[in-house]
């Protein structure tokens, strides 16, 4: 009875100085992130690009942390009265630097590089279009890699909102070059 009494008396004393395990070495997270790509074209709501990411964090020493992922990436262009989609498949390796925290450790601003690979398709594979036209190139494999910016809020010890940009570069891709994505999403804290 007396341990008890003890560890009562002692978690009542301590309670105000409990800090949260944030950003610590070991700690893993999943990620689910979407958004926009490039730009926001009200009239043309048709021709919107966005995107969707799953990713796994591990964080490391100071705060930074490995991320390793997968994203899908969809883009439509007019073409006469249709739409044709181009699609993009790639896998993400990359580590981020934390830079900026508050004290409560609540609010975290990071900067990171990753490298990108993966497939891109035009017109889900098919070149011969609807009215006999042909485009010439159908899709195949496609590297570059990524700069991103990135607020994370911890919304409970395990779970965390954060928003995302980034600017893309992608080699042997046949639609834009250079992406532009922005866009949020939820980190749940596994480990």
């Amino acid at each position: 009875m007396e341990k008890i009494v003890i560890t009562l008396v002692l978690s009542i004393a301590l309670m105000g100085m409990v800090q949260a395990q944030r950003y610590l070495p070991g700690q893993r997270g999943l990620e689910f992130t979407g958004g926009i790509v490039n730009d926001i074209k009200l009239s043309k709501l048709n021709e919107q690009a966005f995107y969707g990411n799953m990713g796994m964090s591990t964080y490391t020493k100071n705060g930074n942390r490995w991320v390793f992922g997968a994203e899908y990436f969809q883009k439509q262009f007019a073409y006469n009265d249709i739409y044709l989609p181009a699609t993009q498949i790639t896998g993400e390796g990359g580590h981020y630097f934390k830079f900026l925290s508050d004290g409560s450790k609540t609010l975290f601003l990071s900067v990171g590089a990753s490298a990108l690979g993966g497939y891109e398709t035009l017109n889900r594979g098919k070149s011969l279009l609807y009215d006999g036209a042909v485009l010439e190139d159908d899709g195949g494999f496609i590297y570059g890699g990524a700069i991103s910016f990135e607020v994370e809020t911890y919304l409970s010890d395990r779970i965390v909102f954060l928003v995302r940009a980034r600017e893309r570069v992608m080699f042997g891709s046949s639609i834009n070059r250079f992406q532009f994505m922005a866009g949020a999403g939820i980190k749940i804290i596994i480990r």
